[in-house]
C-alpha cells in the first residue's frame, strides 16, 4: 500500500465488496450525518456523490492549512476507511481480486468535509474554494447562520 497519513490502523476485512457505481442513483440519497457545522465557522459541503481517496483528502487539507496561515484552525470531518483494490497492469481477466492499494471515503450530498475557523470570511472562503478544486466532488462553501 502507498505511504499515506490517512489510513485506518486496523480493518476487519482486508478486501471489501465494491459498492454500486451509479452516481445518479447515489446522488438522490442525501447524507444524514455530518450535515451541519460542528467545529468551525465555515465549511466545505459536498453537493454530489463521490469517493475521496486518502491522497485527495490530504491534498485538500494541505492547501487549506497553507492558505489559512498560523491563526486559522482546520478540521477534517471525513476519514477514508473503505479499502479499494487494483490489479497490476496487463493482467488477464479472472485469477481473483487485485491487491489493496489504498483507502477511500464515500461522500454523499450534504456532507460537511472540512471546517475552518480563526480567519476572516474572505480568507476562509478562498481556502475552502482552493481545497474544493483538489476534490473530485462538486462542493460549496457554507457558513454559520
Amino acid at each position: 500500500m502507498k505511504n499515506n497519513m490517512l489510513f485506518p490502523k486496523k480493518v476487519k476485512h482486508r478486501k471489501w465488496f465494491t459498492k454500486r457505481k451509479h452516481p445518479e442513483k447515489e446522488a438522490s440519497k442525501n447524507e444524514t450525518r455530518g450535515v451541519t457545522l460542528a467545529f468551525g465557522s465555515y465549511g466545505l459541503k459536498a453537493i454530489k456523490y463521490g469517493r475521496l481517496t486518502s491522497n485527495q483528502i490530504e491534498a485538500a487539507r494541505k492547501v487549506m492549512v497553507r492558505y489559512a496561515t498560523k491563526s486559522g484552525k482546520v478540521w477534517t470531518r471525513v476519514f477514508p476507511d473503505h479499502p479499494y483494490t487494483q490489479k497490476p497492469a496487463e493482467v488477464k481477466m479472472g485469477k481473483g481480486k487485485g491487491d489493496p492499494i489504498g483507502f477511500t471515503a464515500e461522500i454523499k450530498p450534504g456532507r460537511i468535509m472540512f471546517e475552518i475557523d480563526g480567519v476572516d470570511e474572505v480568507v476562509a472562503a478562498e481556502a475552502l474554494r482552493k481545497a474544493g478544486t483538489k476534490l473530485p466532488v462538486k462542493t460549496k462553501v457554507v457558513g454559520r447562520v
